[in-house]
């Protein structure tokens, strides 16, 4: 099965949103059972970033939080804190290009945030896109 990259991230911002709402609820969830419908080196791809961000998510709020004026990344709705913290992620532990990242951030952003969001979630990544940049020096 053919998975294109903002199908990917979809998939990861869904399966992360479902971790999230499983934690608030202090269900039980099981991460396989997620991915069942995803094969091959798409469901690999998908399962070690959502591994990854549920693992660093202290780390990745801490992240967005710095950047985040007057605000919190909790006190956005967990859809918007998926997008925050995926995209995060990618943008620090991944090679994907930087403004891959931050575009499909973006897009899915206008797809499921206010506008507002959109707006928070594009000055955050452009500043750690930047710090990153700086630290690579």
């Amino acid at each position: 099965m053919y998975c294109t990259r903002a199908l990917r991230l979809a998939s990861r911002m869904y399966a992360r949103y479902q971790v999230s709402v499983f934690e608030k609820a202090k269900a039980s969830y099981d991460l396989d059972e997620m991915f069942m419908d995803i094969e091959g080196r798409n469901k690999e791809f998908i399962e070690n970033i959502v591994n990854e961000v549920i693992l660093k998510k202290e780390e990745l709020d801490k992240k967005a939080n710095k950047y985040l004026i007057n605000w919190e990344i909790n006190r956005l709705n967990m859809v918007d804190q998926a997008i925050f913290e995926i995209a995060i992620y990618e943008l620090i532990y991944t090679d994907t290009p930087k403004k891959v990242v931050i575009d499909e951030a973006i897009n899915l952003s206008k797809k499921y945030s206010e506008e507002s969001v959109v707006k928070m979630l594009n000055g955050v990544l452009d500043k750690i896109y930047h710090e990153e940049d700086k630290d690579a020096e």
